[in-house]
């Protein structure tokens, strides 16, 4: 379908770039914003500017944030000696809406993936190694997918850890093999969280 204005045919071009997004959904998103009062639609596009300006990254854990350190590492009450290793954003915050989990994370930014061409130099995977060396860390847990990528990655930072004095676990089986994170449901997750068990454990399992 060809637009009346090329205008709102780049807004429409990158709408449709968004995952998930077609082109009838992107047309869709644009004209909403053409109906937006001008005040409205310039804070619209502020937020983006700043996102792609403004917003950072954790220094200690790689997650989003508008500080040196995110609001999770930051906070008072989070128990820092037990560190949560995910892969990316989307399986930090399907965890923190169990509402089980009380201690910080550490966003890996991926897995390792031979075939994609993902290795461990392509993951912050050194800097987890140095916070369990120079931090007061107890527990690491592994919360990345039950895929041949998520048990290859959590293979290779148990060997990495092996020298280290920390306690590892992973997340109970209740989230299915092959499953990521971000599609489980939280009592599933929670019920995981909870229930997470010696890594050593799981390497037995079928």
């Amino acid at each position: 379908m060809e637009l009346p204005s090329k205008i709102l045919e780049n807004a429409v071009n990158y709408f449709e770039s968004l995952p998930g997004v077609g082109r009838r959904t992107a047309i869709r998103y644009a004209l909403s914003v053409l109906k937006m009062p001008k005040k409205d639609g310039a804070a619209f596009g502020n937020s983006i500017l700043q996102i792609t300006s403004e917003l950072r990254f954790c220094q200690r854990c790689h997650n989003i944030s508008d500080d040196t350190l995110c609001q999770i590492c930051a906070h008072p009450k989070r128990k820092q000696s037990t560190i949560c290793v995910v892969e990316d954003l989307r399986d930090l915050l399907a965890i923190e809406s169990t509402g089980q989990y009380f201690g910080v994370y550490h966003v890996l930014e991926g897995v390792i993936s031979p075939m994609d061409g993902v290795t461990p130099s392509d993951l912050h995977i050194d800097s987890l190694i140095e916070r369990t060396k120079e931090d007061a860390v107890d527990e690491v847990i592994f919360a990345l997918p039950s895929t041949m990528e998520g048990d290859t990655t959590c293979f290779y930072l148990y060997k990495k850890l092996a020298d280290v004095n920390v306690k590892i676990t992973s997340l109970a089986r209740g989230v299915a093999i092959g499953n990521e994170l971000q599609y489980t449901d939280e009592i599933t997750l929670g019920r995981s969280i909870v229930g997470r068990m010696p890594y050593e454990s799981t390497l037995n399992s079928p």
